[in-house]
């Protein structure tokens, strides 16, 4: 009998992208150490497993300039665990990376050692200089378009980028991790804010960048972002992407400095978890005085950082030129929608519909047509009367990468329209707004049409392309073949005036050719 581990039948799941073979990466940082295993290694990646282990490994480095025995044996413990992990999800390849503790400790060569006998694979050590190069890269590979600085912020260290249109300039390492901070400062925030504006004095990139964005990379900044969030009372609790003003921040980490240094709880540190809860001062410290030496205006929150920057850098250059975001739907119009090939048709559908009534489309607005085509038939299998409420779901809290907050807003309400109707009432309505009454309008626009392609085409492809729309005087007019003249009910005239209202006209009609 095979041991679990030695199974060699095929575990994927039909709901998984045939002939996909898994890849991970493990990062040892030096304040926890991750696995994440990823469904494939393509342009839009998705997470199969995640787990991190705090092991605390920058601990006391400074000091001793070695890594403390316990904090070793307890992130070796969590990678014997994270080895049969990817055994058992049968990983193609396993990349394992490791940053400034490891970098920088004078033991580390048993460590090294020991991690690429359990994980069967070569341990990069990354320098400063590359740590900045895939943190960047990370930033490129959600937000394909960013220029501005980047920062991460990790245990031991932090690194500084710069990013124009996408390419990363220039990058720099720095010694502010949040433990090393802790350490330094003995456990004074405050202390750890003087610091840091000390130690940022030599940096070029700090100082700013023409387009005054910073964006904000690592653990203990994720968990600042989502105070912020719970502060703002902001709909939606998701970091990737989210946007604010860098005074806003600034204040919020001062408070949560002079709150700590009077020994009192901070505001939201019930809501921070147990591992981040005592560092995220020293992360408030380092923030501050970034945002401060730059003068930087906005800050951007990216979730994906070295390990997704790594893997984006392995890709081909046709495969970075991909957009992830409609990569990203085109696989999930593979795995839950009932046609892939009748959201093609959609899209000239409803590019055939924009162009009859004389609107027109930005670069973007058409992206995310594209992708709202694709995503429009996810929720097939849930009951009627939840199928609604579940897209939206999918689409506003996906993993999905490549999009803002605004994005996710308008894809929400295209989906809510073509399920629930233009009077809908969902429970993601504080979410709707951040869209914009413009990109709103837009998304109601396609959700109606949505709502007239789905009845005639039962959601098959071969129907929606021998139909059409013209514009006679001032009515909107679906042109049907002879052939599929049946189609023209009541049922289908209500969902035209619908339409017709919604795009601002004043009446519908059907034409039979």
């Amino acid at each position: 009998m095979n041991q679990l581990w030695g199974v060699d039948a095929d575990p994927t799941a039909q709901g998984r992208i045939k002939g996909a073979r898994p890849v991970a990466v493990l990062d040892i940082g030096s304040n926890s150490v991750r696995l994440v295993v990823y469904e494939r290694h393509a342009r839009s990646l998705t997470p199969l497993y995640n787990e991190k282990a705090s092991c605390a490994l920058g601990r006391g480095l400074a000091a001793t300039g070695n890594l403390a025995e316990d904090n070793v044996a307890r992130a070796l413990t969590a990678i014997q665990r994270f080895a049969l992990v990817a055994r058992l999800m049968q990983v193609g390849s396993t990349h394992v990376l490791a940053t400034s503790a490891v970098r920088e400790a004078g033991n580390s060569a048993f460590f090294v050692s020991a991690v690429e006998r359990i994980m069967e694979a070569k341990v990069r050590v990354l320098s400063g200089q590359e740590e900045a190069h895939f943190a960047a890269l990370g930033v490129v590979a959600g937000i394909p378009d960013f220029t501005g600085i980047v920062g991460d912020l990790g245990g031991g260290s932090l690194e500084i980028s710069a990013i124009d249109d996408g390419i990363d300039l220039d990058g720099e390492t720095h010694e502010l991790g949040v433990i090393r901070m802790q350490d330094d400062s003995g456990g004074s925030p405050s202390r750890a804010q003087a610091l840091a504006k000390l130690r940022l004095k030599g940096s070029r990139i700090a100082r700013g960048h023409a387009s005054g964005v910073f964006c904000a990379i690592g653990g203990t900044w994720r968990a600042l972002a989502k105070l912020h969030q719970v502060q703002r009372k902001y709909p939606l609790r998701m970091v990737q992407h989210y946007v604010t003003k860098a005074a806003d921040v600034g204040k919020m980490c001062d408070d949560i400095i002079a709150a700590t240094e009077t020994g009192k709880a901070y505001p939201g540190s019930d809501d921070a978890s147990n591992s981040r809860r005592d560092l995220i001062p020293y992360g408030a410290a380092v923030l501050s005085e970034v945002l401060r030496a730059g003068d930087f205006k906005t800050v951007v929150f990216s979730a994906l950082g070295v390990r997704e920057g790594y893997l984006y850098g392995l890709l081909k250059p046709r495969e970075r030129a991909v957009d992830p975001l409609i990569q990203a739907a085109e696989e999930m119009s593979v795995l839950r929608s009932r046609s892939p090939a009748h959201a093609g048709d959609l899209i000239e559908f409803s590019g055939n519909f924009l162009n009859a009534i004389g609107v027109t489309e930005t670069v973007e607005e058409r992206r995310l047509r594209i992708v709202a085509c694709l995503l429009s038939d996810i929720g097939w299998r849930g009951h009627p009367d939840y199928r609604g409420e579940q897209s939206v779901d999918l689409v506003a809290y996906g993993s999905m990468s490549g999009i803002d907050h605004a994005g996710r807003a308008f894809l929400a309400e295209a989906l809510a329209v073509r399920y629930l109707g233009l009077k809908h009432k969902t429970g993601n309505a504080g979410l709707l707004p951040l869209a914009g009454p413009e990109l709103t309008a837009r998304a109601r626009l396609i959700g109606a049409l949505f709502r007239v392609g789905y009845p005639m085409s039962a959601a098959m492809p071969g129907v929606l392309p021998r139909t059409g729309f013209k514009m006679l005087d001032t009515a909107l007019t679906l042109l049907l073949p002879r052939d599929l003249a049946f189609l023209d009910g009541e049922h289908l005239r209500g969902r035209l005036d619908q339409l017709a209202s919604t795009a601002g006209l004043k009446s519908a009609s059907t034409t039979i050719l």
